[in-house]
């Protein structure tokens, strides 16, 4: 298994927290590491929702379901049984044991106000994200805390070229993305990956009247990726109304598909008004949507920047 930078923090809060939750887009290697934590680092019985028994178990009877179980326990894919979460409560209202549950799941609780509610305060939240070059190369990564200390212009240069680069790029950072050495094969496993998420996770979060819509919204936003998020252009391209637009975009960031970045301005109050821009999670993904190969960046230089 490849290191993943969040496993000290994610130990260091079963240290002393009775519910650690780590969450991320599907396929990051949430359970590959909570796997490895249960086996490992941090002795518990594993279970995953996406066992179709196991579900059910966990939807009919969350109390009597995690009665059923001693000691510390991992569940993969929790926001599949949110009925779990108030049992989780009750667990830990009786008996607030550090590290007794470490959860995973696939969608954001912080967006998903009756979920984070229920353990509020005795839950910890860490996401886990597609590979960072960093872990793919099996170093410490350090430009944010360098840039803090030393003038920007001084950090060393990389040695890797540009051809190396546009590669690392368009592959981005999904385990099994970095694996696969054709384009072909990486837009195979996006093309299914977006299905995935819209058929399954999307449809599960939430009733979608337009369910088709959505990606060709998440391939929209792709192609805006970095500008300020213009909702009524948005919703006119789809023929939505508003509301539903920015319902549908949230669904894709509780999903861990897309992130918004707070506009800027040294000005707090402006910074709260301003428009957002928006983002995607990872860099092979966009490539995918948008179109982007490396011959199209041989023909376009353009496309890729200087």
């Amino acid at each position: 298994m490849i290191p993943r930078n969040v496993t000290s923090a994610v130990l260091e809060a079963l240290s002393d927290t009775p519910v650690v939750l780590l969450n991320g887009a599907r396929q990051t290697g949430k359970s590959t590491l909570a796997q490895w934590l249960a086996e490992k680092a941090h002795p518990a019985r594993y279970i995953t929702l996406d066992d179709a028994a196991v579900l059910a178990a966990a939807r009919d009877d969350p109390t009597g379901f995690l009665a059923g179980f001693d000691g510390s326990l991992v569940i993969d894919e929790v926001q599949r049984a949110p009925e779990l979460f108030l049992a989780i409560k009750a667990v830990v209202d009786r008996n607030r044991v550090p590290g007794h549950f470490l959860l995973t799941g696939s969608a954001n609780p912080l967006l998903l106000p009756k979920l984070s509610e229920s353990l509020a305060g005795r839950m910890e939240i860490l996401s886990l994200w597609p590979f960072s070059q960093g872990e793919l190369e099996r170093r410490t990564e350090d430009f944010v805390d360098w840039v803090f200390v030393n003038k920007l212009q001084e950090f060393p240069s990389s040695d890797l070229s540009r051809d190396e680069l546009i590669k690392r790029v368009l592959t981005g950072g999904y385990p099994e993305v970095v694996g696969k050495v054709s384009e072909r094969r990486r837009d195979a496993w996006f093309r299914s990956y977006v299905t995935t998420i819209v058929q399954r996770e999307v449809r599960d979060l939430a009733n979608i009247e337009h369910l088709a819509v959505m990606p060709r919204l998440l391939s929209l936003l792709a192609a805006r990726v970095g500008a300020l998020i213009n909702y009524a252009e948005l919703a006119s391209s789809l023929g939505l109304p508003q509301s539903t637009l920015k319902r549908y975009m949230a669904l894709f960031e509780i999903t861990f598909l897309s992130h918004p970045l707070p506009a800027w301005s040294a000005n707090l109050g402006k910074r709260l008004i301003r428009s957002r821009k928006l983002v995607l999670s990872d860099t092979g993904l966009l490539a995918h949507l948008t179109g982007t190969n490396e011959e199209r960046i041989k023909s376009d230089p353009n496309v890729f920047g200087p």
